[in-house]
C-alpha cells in the first residue's frame, strides 16, 4: 500500500500508540504486518525524527519510541470543554448519528479542536466551517452525544 508521508506518519504514531515498539526495524515490521505499508528503515528513521519521537523506558526496563504530541495523549478536561462549548455554541440539531453545531462566524474550528481532543465517547469525529460544525457519532450515538454537547453547551 502506498501513503503519503502524512498518512504514513500518522500510522506509525497509532501503532507506537498500541504497541511497545523498540526498534526501527520492528516499527518497518509492524507497518507491514499490520497495515501492508511498505517502508524502509531509513524512511520510518526519518519519520520518527520528523514526529518528534523519544524513546522512553517503560515497567521492566525496556526502551520504546514514543511521540509526545501524539493526539491521543493531548485530551482536554471535560471542564475546557464545557467552557469552549458553553461560550461558542449558539445553537445545537441533531439527525440521526449526527450532530450539527452552530457557533459565530470563524469559531467552529475552536469547538472542533476541543472535542476532538476530549474524545467524547461515541464522538468519531468533527468537520469544521466557519460557522457550523458536523459532529459524527458512532453507531447509534447519536441521541446521546447530541443530549451530552447540548448540556454541556447550555442550551438545554
Amino acid at each position: 500500500m502506498t501513503l503519503s508521508k502524512t498518512q504514513r506518519q500518522h500510522r506509525i504514531g497509532l501503532l507506537l500508540g498500541t504497541h511497545a515498539v523498540s526498534s526501527q526495524i520492528r516499527l518497518v515490521e509492524l507497518l507491514a504486518d499490520l497495515e501492508g505499508i511498505v517502508a524502509t528503515q531509513a524512511t520510518v528513521s526519518r519519520d520518527l525524527d520528523e514526529m518528534g519521537a523519544v524513546k522512553v523506558r517503560v515497567a521492566g526496563g525496556l526502551s520504546v519510541y514514543a511521540v509526545p504530541e501524539h493526539p491521543a495523549e493531548q485530551y482536554a478536561p471535560q471542564d475546557h470543554l464545557r467552557r469552549v462549548l458553553g461560550e461558542w455554541v449558539v445553537e445545537a440539531h441533531r439527525s440521526g448519528d449526527l450532530v450539527v453545531l452552530r457557533t459565530p462566524p470563524g469559531s467552529a474550528h475552536v469547538v472542533a479542536s476541543a472535542l476532538d481532543r476530549t474524545g467524547v465517547e461515541g464522538v468519531i469525529g468533527t468537520v469544521a466551517g466557519d460557522d457550523t460544525l458536523l459532529v459524527i457519532g458512532g453507531e447509534a450515538c447519536g441521541p446521546e452525544v447530541y443530549s451530552l454537547l447540548s448540556d454541556l453547551s447550555g442550551l438545554t
